[in-house]
């Protein structure tokens, strides 16, 4: 029996202006899964993040998390079921002048009545799990690339949520911090029973930890399977984009004249 789910996203279409950017998006994210958006810069997949955090609102079609229509919600209803979300920003995002404890625990502070002790705890806790409790007297200048992402991975998980978004968590990342976050995201996915989604350019490392592929070119969805699936897939698109190819259908050359008569023309 396939598990329910947390996140539906049915006929989504969204334009800047006149330009469309999602062009009949259909997804599900069922519970307890880890699903990555992949797809070159530009195809929608942030853009796709924020309406289901609600920052956007649909042109038409919607999305529905945890039984809720996002573009329906009022601005307190919408603060109350983002409490139920964490998203981990791309590069990390920490808040510079505060120290990677007082980072973790903001969000306690700000959306519950908790005492300092139980924070106190609950905070050590969390950079316990991503391996960083003698870390928690530092600044984010004093941390390295890897360090920060899983000082931002704790915080992210502070207040336990039902859903986890990822913007290219693995950016900027040396092969090591990429294993290490990819585990983290994996491991703790699993430990709090909640839906992660990730958008990356990442292949090979998302591959790795991730249950299901939506597969994204133009805002239209051009692919979706496991990732042996994906990786078998015939699309010339997605063969490209998995394997790394240098020409395909994005082509290696920026369009121009012919190369022979280019060759005749001066600058």
């Amino acid at each position: 029996m396939p598990a329910p789910s947390l996140v539906e996203i049915r006929d989504l279409n969204f334009t800047y202006d006149k330009r469309p950017v999602l062009q009949g998006i259909n997804m599900t994210f069922p519970k307890g899964k880890l699903v990555a958006i992949m797809g070159l810069s530009g195809c929608g997949k942030t853009t796709l993040l924020r309406h289901i955090g609600g920052a956007l609102k649909p042109t038409r079609g919607y999305v529905k998390f945890d039984g809720q229509l996002m573009h329906e919600l009022d601005p307190k209803a919408l603060y109350l079921m983002r409490r139920k979300m964490g998203m981990l920003f791309q590069f990390g995002a920490l808040f510079t002048d505060m120290s990677v404890y007082d980072n973790v625990a903001f969000q306690m502070r700000e959306h519950t009545d908790l005492s300092e002790e139980m924070i106190h705890n609950l905070v050590i806790m969390k950079l316990n799990a991503v391996g960083l409790r003698g870390a928690q007297h530092m600044m984010p200048s004093e941390l390295s690339g890897g360090m920060a992402r899983r000082v931002a991975l704790a915080r992210t998980m502070a207040l336990d949520p039902m859903l986890v978004m990822y913007d290219e968590p693995f950016a900027g990342l040396d092969p090591i911090s990429m294993t290490v976050i990819g585990d983290l995201i994996r491991s703790l996915n699993d430990a709090l029973g909640a839906t992660s989604i990730i958008v990356t350019h990442d292949i090979q490392e998302s591959l790795k930890i991730v249950d299901y592929v939506y597969f994204m070119a133009n805002g239209v969805i051009v692919a979706e399977g496991t990732p042996d699936e994906l990786r078998a897939c015939d699309t010339d698109f997605v063969r490209q984009f998995v394997h790394g190819e240098m020409d395909g259908p994005v082509p290696f050359h920026y369009p121009g004249v012919d190369y022979r008569q280019a060759l005749n023309l001066r600058a």
